[in-house]
């Protein structure tokens, strides 16, 4: 599906985050450049009650691998296994939301932790070796990792490995 706005070409979106919660986020998948400079020219435009605030990613929505196809039944199992966790704090290493996981819920295989040490909190994608574990997890939702409650949901997306950064000349 395309969706067009203000000239840019809209692939693939994905939100994120609790759809209770005015801290959520979206993963936009511009057809060109063009609309992703375009987009990056809406920060502080209002959305509904709140200003937008855009930035690039520094993630893929799309799987780096061309042979892995998004939906397949192999990334609907890899979701029933990975949640989604937010409000980590700052302060946490990954380490720390590992052992977190694994103390509570099961073993983990993967685990994505984002943000820096600039913002107030993280997000995490964090994938367990068996969806049982996952489920459990869920359970961990307002428990306090660091000095803050964190929130878990199922993921909609399996972990991504982290794409390399060009270098520049």
């Amino acid at each position: 599906m395309w969706f067009c706005y203000g000239g840019g070409k809209v692939v693939d979106c994905r939100i994120c985050g609790d759809p209770h919660s005015v801290l959520r986020f979206a993963f936009v998948e511009f057809a060109d450049d063009h609309g992703a400079r375009a987009a990056l020219s809406l920060g502080g435009t209002m959305l509904g009650y709140y200003p937008v605030k855009v930035l690039p990613s520094k993630t893929a929505i799309l799987p780096v691998n061309p042979t892995f196809l998004p939906r397949s039944e192999d990334e609907r199992e890899m979701c029933a296994r990975t949640v989604y966790c937010t409000n980590i704090d700052k302060k946490v290493a990954q380490l720390d939301v590992k052992n977190f996981f694994e103390t509570a819920c099961g073993e983990v295989s993967r685990l994505r932790l984002l943000g820096d040490n600039v913002h107030s909190t993280r997000i995490a994608f964090v994938e367990f070796t068996i969806a049982e574990s996952a489920i459990m997890a869920l359970n961990c939702s307002g428990m306090i990792l660091g000095t803050q409650p964190i929130r878990v949901s199922p993921s909609k997306t399996p972990v991504r490995p982290r794409i390399p950064r060009p270098t520049p000349n």
